[in-house]
């Protein structure tokens, strides 16, 4: 059985074989150890604290492989995006250009930097193995964070937001960023990208250019890049948008992926998820649905996959197993969303 749960220092091996293979641009997941550690610690440290309002925390989960004890997946949420620093995005504005006398009336396309985003909780780190894409437990790896965060809205802002990774090619040259931010660096994208993983986003993107930046002056692959999400990042995109996330408004200052957007409250498995009591019975449910189900705890927070024969207001039946995993019992109370 695959449980999404807390990682902790041990799982720093396993962490670090994960982000070996993610794709460049996943810049919250580094390959190397110290600042995995670094963040591991984060968030240790975040579960751990009393929390009234969304500050500085970091939840960082992954995704165990109960029978065998190594991880195949891992995923994250930030709190507040931006909260020791701005959170830069490209925002999509058409400017108006007109001349009465030419009777000549023009809009066009302009990408400005801001900071808009900044304070929303920020959505980080997904990686699954590549066996694990298009299944459902792409979906627990993903959406487990979202049942984290009804759980808990508290520690949480009114909306979230993610970076999708954007296009770059098979040698990781992103046509967007060689139209802009090459300009302002001597380095290529992946390098680019490496450094942000261990230092900071920030100083790179506050030497980026302030001024608004004319989209049909830019070639035209880097056009076409702009929204483009890597092949790799797709089920990220996928799961995310069925979520009932927003891509039209901004996107990313380095590659020119997608920026999705959307308020806590019209987030599917937030919305739609239900809080349920607990009946236990020897064998685990045969047909049914598959489900998310969570055990809405904090520093135990576990979440699992499982297929159920629920009726919306009945208590839901567990198998021994399952109940164990979740680490409930007779009467706890679990939520759960359909798949």
């Amino acid at each position: 059985m695959l449980v999404m749960r807390p990682a902790q220092m041990a799982d720093l091996g396993e962490v670090q074989r994960l982000a070996a293979d993610s794709p460049i641009g996943v810049t919250s997941l580094p390959d190397d150890a110290g600042r995995l550690a670094d963040k591991i610690a984060a968030s240790e440290t975040s579960f751990a604290a009393e929390v009234s309002f969304n500050g500085e925390e970091s939840y960082f989960f992954v995704l165990e492989d109960s029978a065998t004890g190594k991880l195949v997946g891992c995923s994250a949420i930030v709190a507040s995006a931006g909260y020791s620093e701005p959170f830069y995005s490209f925002r999509n504005e058409t400017f108006v250009h007109a001349s009465r006398e030419l009777k000549i009336h023009n809009k066009i396309h302009v990408l400005s930097q801001c900071h808009d985003l900044t304070g929303n909780s920020l959505l980080t780190s997904f990686y699954v193995l590549p066996e694990l894409v298009g299944t459902a437990w792409s979906e627990l790896n993903s959406r487990g964070r979202l049942l984290f965060v009804a759980a808990h809205p508290e520690r949480f802002a009114d909306s979230v937001v993610t970076e999708i990774v954007g296009y770059s090619d098979e040698n990781g040259d992103s046509p967007f960023w060689d139209a802009i931010g090459r300009n302002f660096f001597d380095l290529n994208y992946a390098a680019a990208e490496r450094l942000c993983g261990l230092k900071s986003r920030t100083f790179l993107a506050e030497l980026m250019p302030h001024y608004p930046i004319y989209v049909p002056l830019l070639p035209d692959a880097a056009q076409e890049a702009m929204g483009q999400v890597h092949p790799r990042a797709q089920i990220t995109f996928d799961i995310l948008m069925r979520e009932g996330f927003e891509t039209d408004h901004y996107i990313d200052i380095f590659d020119g992926g997608p920026t999705l957007h959307a308020r806590v409250s019209g987030i599917r498995s937030i919305a739609h998820s239900r809080v349920v009591p607990v009946k236990l019975q020897e064998q685990p449910v045969k047909g049914g649905r598959p489900y998310l189900v969570s055990n809405g705890q904090l520093q135990d927070y576990r979440a699992i996959l499982l297929e159920l024969d629920w009726v919306p207001g009945k208590p839901v039946h567990l198998s021994l197993e399952a109940a164990e995993a979740l680490g409930v019992g007779e009467g706890a109370s679990v939520r759960l969303v359909a798949v």
